[in-house]
């Protein structure tokens, strides 16, 4: 049986950030620990973050994981 598809996992990280008083892309990276180049390849879509990285993103823009990560089916 052929496999599904991975669903697409889409996020709002840079809407997010420019609503965050102008935060850059550095000051994201240094929040939760990872690189800059990190959040720009997430932002682009080409990196898929961990569960931990995701929650740790949701709380530094204080909402949940849903709010800034949605599943393309």
């Amino acid at each position: 049986m052929p496999r599904k598809p991975e669903p697409n996992l889409t996020n709002c990280v840079r809407e997010l950030r420019g609503d965050t008083k102008g935060m850059t892309q550095q000051s994201l990276a240094d929040a939760v620990s990872v690189t800059r180049q990190t959040i720009v390849a997430m932002e682009t879509g080409t990196y898929t973050p961990s569960l931990a990285l995701a929650i740790r993103i949701a709380r530094v823009f204080d909402c949940g994981v849903e709010d800034v990560f949605t599943l393309d089916e």
